[in-house]
């Protein structure tokens, strides 16, 4: 039984059109503060369906690439637009989908809408460079040309932002997309693709195709008419994306996981430590691959440090998304919820001290969802689990190091370098943190999850394939520099 009287069918996007799936079958998607709740079935696709979807995004490719960079702007523009007029209708969704609270829910919908404007302005930047010529009556300048067809495999814990930081920039130079958005969140992709059909770009320039990823995502991958894949997600199914496209010879992305520290120095400004550790670590649940995870403290101010942040901890209200007094919602999903649980336990197994949370919470108001208290562990070592595998939700572990050079090579002793932040007034430390930390984002006096539109974003090690999304570095993804010799 179902909280909902009548459920929405969402279908797929293909070639301008609202199209249900040749299989004829769907799927329900729950909210996760009530399981009993159906926000609306989704499309489970066959390899027929995302044929026609690709076949549509390379007949509509050849005429988008012929547009001026400004027009294709104007597009976006136009759905920029659309979404911030819809802002609450997107953030209701991803918030009953996905479980974040309905304040984050519309900030990350309202910075969709910035960066479309943002690569919606890239559409007048330039595209190439003028190189001198060693032929005195010749003429040589490079210029970029797009991929043709972007395939775009998003995950479920940023629904909005992740998909259009990758379409954005896909379309602005030129190539068509097909997205495959995360089937927990595909209500919420559904809601974002209804805008770009409300700006009215041209047929087959973006579609979506809803179902498993291993017939869908990895079918993008694998396909021959697709010639390039952004991919955000786990490493392991990363890296049989990779496989695949390094198979075909075509470009790819690879953003993937995190267990990112933070170090906390004996002159930090402990208030600001531990607000910006919880805001890191526990705001969206912890589900985010820039999640503050690893609290690498020194030990002059371990004990200060960690009596403050378990008494902060302690006033965090988690609850429905949607109700104005939650600080935290649940995770996404029972998979997650269980996977969760699962490493509170190894980390007692292990010998870590649990100082708060640890539970499923099973109150009147949160019996029938997915809800955790926020947790945290101390006495933890650096060869816990809970140290040095990402677990993906609520869960904060507290190190203690003598030196900063010591909790640097704690830092980085990881399969992963995404982001990393210190606190500290000390200018040498902070210069040794910049130099030294393995990870494509470093923050000083400032919480490892911040991550702005304008500037290059991806990680080192196990955390991405080396290339960058967002800010202008995307240019470099999602097209090829044509050079060309111009002779009278």
């Amino acid at each position: 039984m179902t909280t909902n009287t009548e459920v929405k069918t969402y279908l797929n996007y293909i070639n301008g059109e609202w199209v249900a799936a040749d299989t004829g079958k769907t799927s329900e998607s729950f909210n996760p503060s009530n399981k009993d709740e159906v926000l609306g079935s989704f499309q489970l696709s066959s390899a027929n369906d995302l044929d026609k979807a690709v076949s549509a995004a390379k007949a509509g490719q050849k005429v988008w690439r012929k547009l001026a960079g400004s027009d294709r702007g104007n597009y976006l523009f136009k759905v920029a637009n659309v979404l911030e007029e819809k802002v609450e209708y997107v953030a209701e969704a991803m918030t009953k989908e996905m479980g974040k609270t309905f304040a984050e829910a519309k900030g990350e919908t309202l910075r969709g809408v910035a960066i479309l404007r943002y690569y919606a302005g890239e559409g007048m930047r330039a595209v190439g460079d003028v190189i001198p010529s060693s032929d005195s009556e010749a003429l040589m300048f490079t210029t970029r040309v797009p991929l043709g067809v972007v395939g775009v495999i998003t995950p479920w814990n940023f629904p909005v932002a992740i998909p259009i930081w990758k379409m954005a920039p896909a379309l602005i130079y030129g190539n068509s997309v097909v997205l495959k958005p995360a089937s927990d969140t595909a209500v919420t992709a559904a809601r974002v693709v209804e805008c770009f059909h409300e700006a009215g770009l041209p047929e087959g320039v973006i579609n979506m195709v809803t179902g498993s990823g291993s017939v869908i995502g990895q079918g993008l991958a694998e396909h021959p008419s697709v010639d390039a894949i952004t991919f955000t997600g786990s490493n392991a199914v990363g890296k049989q994306i990779g496989r695949a496209a390094f198979d075909r010879g075509i470009k790819y992305q690879l953003e993937m996981g995190g267990k990112n520290p933070v170090i906390v120095a004996n002159d930090a400004d402990l208030d600001l430590a531990v607000s910006a550790t919880i805001s890191g670590g526990l705001k969206s649940t912890g589900q985010k691959c820039t999640a503050t995870s690893r609290v690498i403290v020194q030990s002059g101010i371990y004990d200060e440090f960690r009596e403050k942040l378990l008494e902060k901890v302690s006033e965090i209200t988690v609850g429905n998304g949607m109700e104005s007094d939650s600080w935290m919602g649940p995770v996404a999903s029972e998979n997650q919820l269980n996977t969760v649980l699962s490493y509170i336990e190894k980390g007692k197994q292990e010998g870590a001290k649990l100082v708060h949370g640890g539970n499923r919470l099973t109150g009147d108001e949160t019996a029938n969802g997915y809800f955790v208290e926020p947790t945290v562990f101390d006495e933890v070592t650096a060869d816990m689990a809970i140290a040095r595998e990402e677990i993906f939700g609520p869960v904060l572990a507290l190190l203690k190091v003598d030196t900063i050079e010591e909790g640097l090579a704690m830092a980085n002793d990881s399969e992963y370098g995404l982001s990393a932040s210190i606190f500290t007034t000390n200018i040498g430390n902070m210069l040794e943190f910049i130099n030294d930390m393995e990870a494509g984002l470093v923050r000083i006096n400032a919480e490892s999850a911040g991550v702005e539109l304008q500037a290059p974003f991806g990680g080192m090690k196990q955390s991405s394939s080396h290339s960058r999304e967002q800010g202008r570095a995307a240019i470099e993804f999602f097209t090829s520099i044509k050079t060309v010799f111009v002779k009278k």
